[in-house]
């Protein structure tokens, strides 16, 4: 097998192309991210006001909790949210230790991850809001 030979200018060149491969790559990613957080802002924001408040979440999150509550029983369990709750999120938010979430409790949870995505406490979240770390948990349960 022949001995590959580094000159110092294949290696800048791969480090370059390293370099713009990266970048892109990530912003692609961010890209996505973001696209998928203006389509769920639309799709919440029933005034079509650009913000999202309190009262549009919990309209969201109710369709998404009578979609996921596929045994009809009143609950949803870990099976049924589908990843958008950890165990220990799920457990912190199980108020009466049942191992699943009623209604009134996943709809506390919302209001809980939207006041935390609300740092300016003005009632409303915009898109910078909702991609923070406190504004993706919230749409994870909007969607």
């Amino acid at each position: 097998m022949p001995a590959i030979l580094i000159t110092p200018a294949r290696a800048l060149a791969a480090a370059l192309a390293l370099g713009l491969a990266v970048p892109a790559a990530l912003s692609s990613s961010a890209l996505a991210r973001s696209a998928g957080t203006e389509r769920t802002l639309k799709a919440v924001d029933t005034d079509n006001d650009g913000t999202i408040d309190l009262a549009e979440a919990q309209a969201a999150a109710g369709k998404v909790f009578d979609g996921a509550e596929t045994d009809k029983d009143g609950t949803v369990d870990a099976k049924e949210l589908k990843g958008r709750l950890s165990k220990k999120d799920l457990k912190a938010a199980d108020t009466d230790s049942d191992g699943t979430l009623d209604r009134k409790e996943y709809l506390a949870l919302v209001e809980q991850r939207f006041k935390a995505a609300d740092p300016d406490d003005d009632g409303t979240l915009d898109a910078k809001e909702l991609k923070t770390p406190a504004g993706r948990s919230l749409l994870q349960l909007l969607k």
